[in-house]
């Protein structure tokens, strides 16, 4: 039974993982380590072909699109491009891989497009929308939800050190460079503090006045146990860090620390009318699990339906939520147990 019970927690935590970034790997990324002969050859070259025909007139890619396997074959006025689920990073990726096995001077200017994009996308406050060009809903805010804008400095900080990208001018990894200096600025102007305490951040932010901000109806300003992990790992990734950014892991870290949840797991089942549904069942060993969403001040895990109402149990939401979207995750698990403590004696941090 106990074997059992640990394998429905697996399972849910899999879960979890999956409706968070089921669409972290695009699938031109899939095919960014293909070898040189790979791309030289007819079936990288018509892949690299396809994915240049989903490119957007600004620049971008659309999401959850297999950009790779068939050429668009629509108008390319109807495509709408975004950062979120690994849109247009992934692509990009992949078109300097190609560029690189290839020398098609095609696919370095799609990059070039892509790139300068990124780079006029980016807010004065360092952070970047969802969508660009800019949407009056809440895709305009600064989006941490599912790393969309950790993928951006990642890929920017990529462009700026890395060999990978020598083929660029020296203006281009020099603004790359300096876009990831805002990029963390705003990171860490953005880490909500609690009784002056720095703690973590929401999965979306206001992009002039970066205060936590609503996305869809049932993603309220809160602190994020999910996407906020990482944005640590982000930073943690930075190889000198700054005072600054050293205590904004440590103060993430605490906080992580302080809200994890002991003695409850998630558990799949069928209700009487014979639909899928998950309830929380108490478990003494079960544990850590994060909420997705904390009450900013109290530190609750909140839980809301489509009306936007505030609950405080899992059981208090419908069962279309409850199975719908990802309320909790073992998200800083490995973050605390293995890459923060490994963090700490890389950068010969006093022993806790």
């Amino acid at each position: 039974m106990e074997l059992q019970m640990k394998l429905q927690l697996t399972v849910v935590c899999v879960l979890c993982l999956l409706l968070l970034s089921s669409s972290d790997a695009t699938v031109p990324s899939r095919y960014a380590k293909q070898s040189t002969e790979w791309f030289q050859g007819e079936e990288g070259r018509r892949i690299a072909d396809n994915v240049l025909t989903w490119q957007t007139l600004h620049g971008s890619w659309p999401k959850n699109r297999d950009t790779a396997s068939e050429p668009f074959d629509g108008k390319s006025d109807d495509l709408r491009g975004t950062f979120d689920n690994s849109a247009t990073t992934g692509e990009l990726r992949f078109l300097a891989r190609a560029f690189r096995a290839t020398d098609e001077q095609r696919y370095k200017q799609a990059f070039l497009k892509g790139l300068s994009h990124i780079l006029e996308a980016q807010y004065p406050t360092g952070g970047w929308p969802q969508y660009y060009p800019l949407s009056k809903g809440y895709h305009r805010h600064i989006t941490f939800n599912d790393n969309a804008m950790v993928r951006i400095l990642e890929l920017l900080r990529d462009i700026s050190e890395s060999a990978d990208y020598g083929f660029l001018e020296t203006g281009y990894r020099t603004k790359a460079k300096a876009a990831v200096t805002q990029g963390i600025d705003c990171i860490l102007h953005t880490q909500i503090k609690q009784a002056g305490k720095l703690t973590a951040w929401c999965a979306q932010h206001d992009e002039k006045t970066l205060a936590p901000a609503w996305a869809r109806s049932y993603e309220p300003p809160s602190i994020s146990g999910a996407e906020s992990v990482g944005v640590v790992r982000f930073l943690m990734s930075i190889e000198e860090p700054t005072p600054a950014i050293i205590a904004a892991v440590e103060g993430a870290a605490e906080w992580f620390r302080s809200t994890a949840i002991y003695g409850i797991r998630l558990e799949k089942f069928t209700d009487a009318d014979g639909q899928d549904d998950r309830r929380v069942v108490v478990d003494p060993d079960a544990g850590p699990l994060w909420g997705r969403f904390y009450e900013i001040g109290s530190n609750r895990p909140i839980f809301l339906d489509r009306d936007s109402v505030v609950r405080y149990a899992f059981s208090e939401i419908g069962q279309e939520r409850r199975t719908g979207y990802a309320y909790y995750g073992s998200w800083a698990n490995r973050l605390l147990t293995d890459e923060y403590p490994r963090w700490r004696e890389k950068h010969k941090r006093p022993k806790e």
